[in-house]
Parts: structure tokens; sequence; C-alpha cells
């Protein structure tokens, strides 16, 4: 018997128009049209979830509220709801009529340290708390795609996993959390995962979908450098080693790595967000401590770039007579689209959107620890447009203007149905 070995890339066609051929079915067009009618009649109820998320934020862990109105609404819908994974996160099962494999989306659930500054008739009312990075929305969103599928698992091949993770802004000190936990604690076990979705809310057009096949966001990896000098009195700066002085000497010389130790093609970013020394102003600060974030795109850079810090910090201390301790953690990777997923899921957005709203976007310089479930399983990662078209501009993540306009909100719960069930009908073939 002679075996042939069809090369990996025509299987890959092959897959894809499987794929194609399943999504101009009869039975495709029912379930759209179901999918259609499900949103529209539950976006009252997602829309008066999402404000009072958004009025009630909480901090990483302590997604208290958060987590129990999830859960007790995920339990109305008939779904398998396991509680306290990661400390407050849930992960909910969906179980189709039909046997298949297990996809899954996460959303997370935790606000930032922020004032809010929106003026909303829902605005915070948590002082310090906003959700200025959408996850209000990216619940409201998870939610309201269970909502929508949960009366329509008769026709479903498989099982959806929804996972509402606490903490992806980073836990408090001296805890565990985010995206480690979760999976630490089984969040993509039992049912086993084959794929996994998530978004993020995007200042660009509403009805808008930009994605990046491969790299779509950077590693993120703490530092912290301690300079030891010695005190003496300002008045007689030469019996002393002055930390400040040494430490703006290094952070000077750390602002050129990027841009002379590095391919410019790859892109890098150092950044120094805290400084604390000295005692007094008339003394010579023995002491410097500072910290800050390596964000980058490549392994080779995250590689290199610890090396070359912890050169300088150390040369420079020394030529200064003074010690300097270099501590460095690789923290979260990237967030990796898989290509073969990605590919087989841009029909998908293309058809339900139009080609012209689904754009091709670049890697971007910020962090998500979603990137550890990419590291686990195929994952598929996209930005989800939220800029009123009538604005000029939309203020940024992390803003305390922030605002997400709601009409997205739809388009991404109908964006996340069709995904999850073309992923878990490919596998099916």
């Amino acid at each position: 018997m002679k075996i042939h070995i069809v090369p990996h890339f025509f299987l890959l066609l092959i897959l894809i128009c499987l794929a194609a051929a399943w999504a101009s079915s009869p039975a495709d067009n029912t379930m759209s049209r179901r999918i259609n009618e499900e949103t529209e009649k539950n976006m009252p109820e997602v829309i008066k979830i999402r404000r009072f998320l958004h009025m009630n934020p909480e901090p990483a862990n302590r997604e208290f509220e958060t987590s129990r109105l999830i859960a007790s609404k995920l339990e109305s819908l008939g779904l398998e709801v396991r509680t306290g994974i990661a400390k407050t996160g849930i992960v909910a099962l969906l179980k189709g009529a039909q046997p298949g494999p297990a996809v899954a989306v996460r959303a997370e659930m935790d606000a930032l340290p922020i004032q809010e500054k929106t003026n909303l008739a829902y605005s915070s009312l948590n002082p310090g708390l906003m959700h200025a990075c959408g996850h209000d929305v990216h619940c409201s969103l998870a939610l309201g795609t269970a909502m929508v599928l949960a009366p329509l698992k008769d026709r479903i091949k498989g099982n959806i996993v929804f996972i509402f993770q606490p903490a992806e802004e980073g836990p408090p000190a001296n805890e565990e959390g985010g995206a480690r936990l979760m999976i630490k604690e089984g969040a993509i076990a039992n049912p086993g995962v084959s794929a996994i979705f998530a978004l993020q809310v995007w200042p660009e057009t509403v009805g808008k979908i930009l994605f990046s096949p491969g790299t779509v966001t950077a590693s993120s990896d703490p530092f912290k450098v301690t300079i030891k000098g010695r005190s003496a009195d300002a008045a007689r700066p030469h019996e002393g080693v002055d930390a400040i002085v040494i430490a703006a000497e290094i952070i000077t010389a750390l602002q050129a790595v990027p841009s002379r130790e590095l391919d410019p093609t790859d892109p890098a970013v150092i950044t120094i967000g805290v400084i604390n020394g000295g005692t007094k102003s008339n003394m010579i600060a023995e002491e410097v401590t500072f910290g800050g974030t390596v964000l980058s795109l490549s392994h080779d850079n995250r590689k290199k770039i610890p090396i070359v810090m912890e050169s300088i910090v150390d040369n420079i201390a020394a030529s200064f007579g003074a010690s300097a301790v270099f501590e460095y953690k690789r923290g979260i990777p990237s967030v990796y689209n898989h290509p073969e997923l990605a590919a087989s899921m841009l029909p998908t957005l293309e058809k339900l959107l139009g080609k012209d709203k689904v754009l091709p976007w670049k890697p971007q310089m910020m962090a998500e620890d979603f990137a550890l479930f990419s590291e686990k399983i195929p994952a598929f990662y996209f930005f989800l447009g939220v800029k009123n078209p009538a604005q000029p501009a939309a203020a940024p993540l992390h803003s305390p203007h922030f605002n997400p306009d709601e009409a997205a909100i739809p388009i991404g719960i109908k964006a996340l149905c069709h995904l999850l069930l073309d992923a878990l009908a490919q596998q099916s073939f």
C-alpha cells in the first residue's frame, strides 16, 4: 500500500476550502440568522450588564462582585460553571448537543487604578478605579456570546469554554494571578481546549476589526537596579559617591540601547517607570533604586537586551566607584496568533463584516497576558474598533477619558459567535 504525504501547505488549503464550503451551506445561513436574532434580543441586557460593570470596577484578584454577577448569569443559561479559579476567575462550559472538540474565549475582569473623567451617567462609583482598558466590554462580549449561543446548543458540534480571568493587568505584589494561575488551575483542561480566542477593544472606528498573523504584542519583562554609593555632606561631594548622579548616567545610557545596540527594524522599548533615592536635600545620596519594563517583539532582542543592560549598569557604577545590583525577570511573552488558525478564521470575519472592514495590523508594543494561553494552544487575538465614527479621535487605552462606543458590542458578539462555531466546524471534518 502506498502512503501519499500531502504537504502541510496543501492540508491548510484543503482545510480552508472545506471551511468555505461549510460557510456557504444553508445550515450556516440559518445559524447566522439565529445569531443575529439572539444578539438583537439580548442586547438591552448586555448593555445593562456592561454599564453595571463599568460603574463597579474592582482591582486585580479582588473582582468579587464582578465574578458573582457573571457566574450567576452563566448558571441561569444552563452552563456548567466553576468559580474560584485563580482566586476570582470563572470557567464555564457550554456543551453542544453533538460531539466534537472544545474551543474557548477569554475575557478579563479587573479594572485599573485610574480616576475616571468621562462624566458618563454610568461612571465609576469606586474612587480611583476605572475600566479604562475595556475589560467591562470584554466581559460583556463574552457573556453576550454565551447568551446567544446557549439557546443554539442543539446545533453546536463540540464544546465552548468561557474563561473570565482576574488580574490581566497584573496581580498585587506578592500574589499569584492572571492567565498564568488560570492555566495552572486547569482553565484550558477538562475538556482540553484546542483553540482559544480573545480580543482587545481599540480606538479604531466601530465596525472595523484589526488583526496581525504571528506576533501581535510585545513581551514584557520587569527589571530593577540598585545603586550603592557613599553618603557625604553636599558641601564635600568629593568625600562621597553620589548614587543619584550614577543612576542618571545609567538611565541615560539605557535609553540608547534600542537605538544603538539593536537592529532598528526590530522594535524594542526600555522604560524607566519608577526611581527612588536620597534622604535629605543637602546630603549626597548613598543609595538609589529604579525600575522599569523592557518591551520587545523578537526572541533575539528579548535574549540580548538584559545582557547589554547589565553590562551598562555594572560598568558605569564601577567607573564611579559604586556597586550595583541588576535584577531582571522574564515576565509575559508576546501574544502569538497561530498562522494556520488565523488563515482559517480570516474568511469568517470577512464574510461577517466585509473585506474592507477586516484590516491587517502591525504588532503593538503593548503587553497582554493572553500570551500565556497562546504559548500553550493555538490562539487568535484581534482588535475591535470602538471609536464613534463622528469623533475625529478617541481617547487611548488606560486614559481616564476612555469611552468605547457601545455600538461595537453587537459586532463583537457576532464576531465571537462565528469564530467559535467555525473553529469547531473546521475541526469536525
